[in-house]
C-alpha cells in the first residue's frame, strides 16, 4: 500500500520553470537586465511554492495525531497528559531535520535534534533556549512526497474557547494561511464555540475543512459526522470528513490499502493535495508564466516597432513621434504627479487615522466592559481571571483591527493597479501585514494592586481600634455628665468595632477597584501605543513596496519605448539591403518571441 500519494501539480511547476528560464534567456540575450530581475523573483517563488495548511480545534482533540498520520511519522509530540505550546511546521527537506524557531523580524532557526523538539512544544516545556532566546514554534522537515510541491502543516496550539489567547493567536496565523482543517473529536457534535471559530475562520480563509477524529474510539462518530454536517450546512460550505489516525498508523505500518481506505484519510489526503496543493501551485505557476507573458510584450513591442519603420521607410516618422508620445506618457508615470502615486499617497494618509482610530474606539469599548466588571467583582477574587479575559479580549480586538487593515490595503492595492492599468493581484499576496497577537503576549498587565485580603489578625487589630476608641469616647462623655454606663460601654465598643471594620473593608476594597483600573488602563495604553506604532510601520511598509514596485514597471515600460524608439530611429537610416538583412533577424526574434509566449500561456491556462 501507498500511504502517501504522488506530488500533484509538479509537472505545470516544472513547465513554469522551463519558461521562465526561458524567460531569463532571452532578457539577457536582448540585454534586459531589469527585466530578467522580475524573472529572478518569480523563480525563487518556483523553487520554494510553500502553500501553509494550519492545522486548529480545541485542545486533545487529535491535531497532533492528524499531521503524523499525514506525514507517516511521529514529529509531534502525543501524549494523554500534555498539549501543543507553540505551532510546529512540517514541510519538505532532503533529509529530517529540525530547528527552533526564535523570535525575530524574520525568524531565527536553531538547529536542534529530533528528539529535543518536544520539550520544547508541549505545554510545561522550555520556552526560551538555553542561550534564553524566546521559542516561537518549531521546524521541522521530511523527506516526504506529499510535502514535496511545497506544502507546509502548521500544529497549532488548541484554541482552548473562543475567547482565549491561543484562538485570538490561531485566527491571526488562518487569516495569512492558504487552507485550514479544523479538527474536532467524535466525542460529541461541534460546540457553539467550535462553530464561532469556523464561522471566522471561513470569512478569514476561503479554503477550510473539518475532520471529525476518534472514529475508532466513539462508535457513534457516522451520527457526530452527520450532525456537524448539518451546522455546518447553515453556516457555510465546509467538507467534512471522519478520520482515525489510529488506523491510518496501522495500515502504514502493514502496508494494508484496505485498513488505510476504512481510516477516512485518503480523502484528507486528496483535499489537501488536489484542492489545495494543486491550487496553490498551479496560481504560484500561473504568476510566474503571467510575469514572462509581460516580459514578452515588452520586448516583442520593441521589435514590432522596429519592424513597422524598416517594412515601410515613408511610415518611419509616423512610428517615431508615436514612441514619442508614449515616452512622455511612460515618463509621466514615474513622476510624484502620476494618478497612480496621488492615489497610493492619499490613500495610505487616509488609512492611518482611520486605522488609528478603529483601534481607539476598541479599546475604548474593552476598558468599558474591563471598568464595568471590575464595579461588581471583587479583583481580590477575581483578577486572575480578569488578566486572562483582558488579554485574550484585546488580542480580538488587534486582529479586528489587522483584519480592516489588511481589507483597507488590498482595496488600495486595487485601486493603485487600476490607476497604473496592470493587473497586479500578485502584489497583494506579497504585502507585509503581520500577526499582531504577539504584540499582547509580549506585555504583561503590571497591576500593582494589593491583592491579599486582610487576615482575621488585621482584622481583629481594626476590629479593637475601633471598640476602644468608640468606648472611650462614649466613657469620656458619660463621665463628663456624671452617667455610669457600665455593660453598656462593652456593647458600644462592640457596635463601633464592627463599624470600623466594614468601613476599613469597604476602603479597602473601593481601593482595589481603582488599582485594578489604573492597571488595565496602563495595559491597554501600551498595547495601543506599540500596535499603533506597528500599525503606522506596516503602512509605510506597504507604501514602500506598492511604490517600489510601480515605479518598477514604469521605469520598465520607459526603458522598453527607449529601446523601440532608438530601433525605430535606426532603422529610418538604414538602406535597402541593410533593412532586408534586418528585417529577418527581426521575424526570427519575433517567432522565438511568439513561442515563448504560447508556452506561457500554456501555463497559464
Amino acid at each position: 500500500m501507498t500511504v502517501e500519494p504522488a506530488a500533484v501539480g509538479s509537472a505545470r511547476l516544472a513547465s513554469a520553470v522551463e519558461v521562465v528560464e526561458a524567460g531569463v534567456r532571452a532578457c539577457e540575450a536582448f540585454g534586459r537586465a531589469d527585466l530578467a530581475g522580475r524573472l529572478a523573483v518569480a523563480r525563487r517563488s518556483l523553487a520554494d511554492p510553500a502553500v501553509h495548511v494550519v492545522v486548529a480545534g480545541e485542545f486533545k482533540q487529535g491535531k497532533s495525531s492528524l499531521v503524523n498520520a499525514l506525514v507517516g511519522s511521529v514529529v509531534c509530540p502525543v501524549d494523554d497528559d500534555v498539549a501543543t505550546a507553540v505551532p510546529t511546521y512540517v514541510r519538505h527537506g532532503a533529509e529530517a531535520t529540525a530547528c527552533l524557531l526564535l523570535d525575530g523580524d524574520p525568524p531565527v532557526r536553531e538547529p536542534v535534534a529530533l528528539d529535543e523538539t518536544r520539550r520544547y512544544a508541549v505545554e510545561g516545556g522550555d520556552r526560551n533556549t538555553p542561550s534564553g532566546e524566546r521559542v516561537a514554534g518549531v521546524e521541522i522537515r521530511l523527506p516526504r512526497r506529499l510535502l514535496a510541491n511545497g506544502l507546509v502543516l502548521v500544529d497549532t496550539p488548541g484554541v482552548g474557547g473562543l475567547g482565549s489567547l491561543h484562538a485570538a493567536a490561531s485566527l491571526a496565523a488562518i487569516s495569512m494561511a492558504d487552507a485550514v482543517v479544523f479538527v474536532t473529536d467524535a466525542a460529541q457534535e461541534l460546540t457553539r464555540s467550535e462553530l464561532e471559530f469556523l464561522r471566522q475562520a471561513r470569512g478569514l480563509c476561503g479554503s477550510v475543512v473539518c475532520v471529525v477524529t476518534k472514529t475508532d474510539f466513539y462508535p457513534a462518530w457516522r451520527k457526530i459526522r452527520d450532525l456537524d454536517r448539518g451546522h455546518l450546512r447553515t453556516l457555510a460550505d465546509i467538507d467534512v470528513f471522519a478520520v482515525s489516525s489510529t488506523l491510518r498508523a496501522r495500515a502504514a505500518k502493514t502496508n494494508d490499502t484496505a485498513l488505510n481506505a476504512e481510516s477516512g484519510f485518503p480523502d484528507v489526503v486528496r483535499w489537501v493535495t488536489e484542492r489545495v496543493g494543486k491550487g496553490a501551485a498551479d496560481q504560484v505557476a500561473a504568476n510566474a508564466a503571467g510575469d514572462v507573458l509581460g516580459i514578452c510584450e515588452q520586448i516583442s513591442a520593441q521589435f514590432e516597432a522596429e519592424r513597422a519603420a524598416l517594412v515601410d521607410p515613408a511610415a518611419a516618422q509616423r512610428v517615431i513621434a508615436g514612441l514619442t508620445a508614449t515616452k512622455t506618457k511612460v515618463e509621466a508615470l514615474k513622476t510624484a504627479a502620476a494618478k497612480w502615486s496621488q492615489t497610493l499617497n492619499d490613500g495610505i494618509g487616509d488609512l492611518n487615522p482611520d486605522v488609528d482610530h478603529d483601534l481607539r474606539s476598541r479599546i475604548r469599548v474593552v476598558l468599558q466592559e474591563a471598568d464595568d466588571a471590575v464595579e461588581l467583582s471583587d479583583p481580590a477574587d477575581t483578577w486572575p481571571q480578569m488578566e486572562a479575559w483582558l488579554r485574550s479580549r484585546i488580542s480580538y480586538e488587534l486582529l479586528a483591527n489587522y483584519t480592516l487593515l489588511r481589507e483597507r490595503a488590498d482595496a488600495l492595492s486595487e485601486e493603485v493597479a487600476e490607476h497604473f492599468r496592470e493587473a497586479s493581484g500578485e502584489v497583494f499576496d506579497q504585502l507585509g501585514v503581520y500577526n499582531p497577537t504577539p504584540l499582547v503576549s509580549d506585555r504583561r498587565v503590571e497591576h500593582k494592586i494589593e491583592l491579599d485580603r486582610m487576615k482575621a489578625g488585621k482584622q481583629a487589630m481594626v476590629a479593637l481600634k475601633s471598640a476602644y476608641g468608640g468606648a472611650l469616647m462614649f466613657t469620656m462623655l458619660a463621665a463628663m455628665t456624671g452617667i455610669t454606663l457600665g455593660p453598656i460601654a462593652a456593647g458600644i465598643g462592640l457596635v463601633m468595632g464592627h463599624k470600623g471594620l466594614r468601613e476599613e473593608k469597604k476602603r479597602q476594597l473601593t481601593q482595589r477597584r481603582t488599582q485594578a483600573r489604573n492597571a488595565i488602563r496602563r495595559y491597554c495604553d501600551e498595547v495601543s501605543f506599540v500596535m499603533g506604532k506597528d500599525s503606522r510601520d506596516t503602512l509605510r511598509r506597504i507604501q514602500r513596496q506598492l511604490r517600489d514596485h510601480y515605479s518598477g514597471l514604469a521605469e520598465e515600460l520607459n526603458r522598453s519605448n527607449t529601446e523601440a524608439l532608438f530601433a525605430a530611429t535606426e532603422a529610418a537610416k538604414r538602406n535597402q539591403a541593410e533593412r532586408e538583412a534586418r528585417l529577418k533577424n527581426i521575424d526570427a526574434e519575433l517567432t522565438r518571441m511568439r513561442q515563448l509566449r504560447a508556452r506561457a500561456e500554456a501555463v497559464r491556462a
